[in-house]
C-alpha cells in the first residue's frame, strides 16, 4: 500500500476513534500527540492507539496486550488473531472501562 493511501486509511481509524470517545458515556479521557491516542479511563487505566507509518500498521496497548493491525481485504485486521480493529478495541476498552463502549469505522 502507497504511503498516502495508508495515511489516509490510518488517520481515518484515528477520527473514528476520537469521535467514539466524544460520543461514548463512559468517562474517558482522550489526549492525542501527533499520530499517538491516548484514552485514559477512570480507573487511571490506559488505551495506546498509534500509527507505524514504516510498518503500515495501526498498534493498540491496552491492559489484554499488545496488538498489530494491517489493512487486509478492506479492514484493519491483527496480525496474528485476524481480529478487526474496531471489535477488538471496543472489547478492551469495555474491559478497562467497566461499562460498555462502542467503537466503529
Amino acid at each position: 500500500m502507497p504511503d498516502n493511501d495508508y495515511l489516509s486509511r490510518a488517520e481515518a481509524v484515528l477520527a473514528a476513534v476520537e469521535r467514539a470517545v466524544d460520543e461514548a458515556e463512559a468517562d474517558i479521557e482522550l489526549e492525542r500527540s501527533g499520530n499517538v491516542l491516548t484514552l485514559e479511563f477512570e480507573n487511571r487505566t490506559k488505551i495506546i492507539v498509534n500509527l507505524q507509518p514504516p510498518m503500515r500498521e495501526i498498534w493498540i496497548a491496552a491492559k489484554a496486550g499488545g496488538f498489530h493491525y494491517r489493512f487486509i481485504d478492506g479492514e484493519w485486521r491483527d496480525s496474528r488473531t485476524g481480529t478487526e480493529f474496531f471489535s477488538a478495541l471496543t472489547a478492551y476498552a469495555t474491559e478497562q472501562a467497566g461499562e460498555p463502549v462502542r467503537f466503529e469505522p
